[in-house]
């Protein structure tokens, strides 16, 4: 099955809730294949300027889904998507 991680940004209108039973839901069916919060950090380059860090971004979920649609479907709950803030879902192409 291929995989999806949400990229939970810091932009919730409202105060987010508990993740335990989010996480609990995506673990009963069989879709959680881990997460966790972002700190803070540094871009870096061997050569030249960086570009400078994504601060927005709070956090990530990978999950298993069969289709960027599917994974949508798996928003549900999510405290981040139900107090409002964006949740960017990207795909993770295997590459062996």
């Amino acid at each position: 099955m291929p995989e999806c991680i949400f990229l939970m940004h810091d932009d919730s209108v409202t105060e987010e809730s508990s993740w335990e039973p989010y996480l609990h839901t995506l673990e009963q069916g069989g879709f959680f294949q881990g997460g966790s919060a972002l700190g803070g950090g540094i871009c870096v380059r061997k050569t030249g300027a960086p570009g400078s860090l994504t601060e927005h971004l709070a956090g990530f979920i990978r999950v298993y889904a069969d289709s960027l649609d599917h994974a949508k479907s798996l928003l549900a709950g999510n405290p981040v998507f139900e107090a409002g803030g964006t949740v960017e879902i990207r795909t993770l192409p295997r590459t062996d």
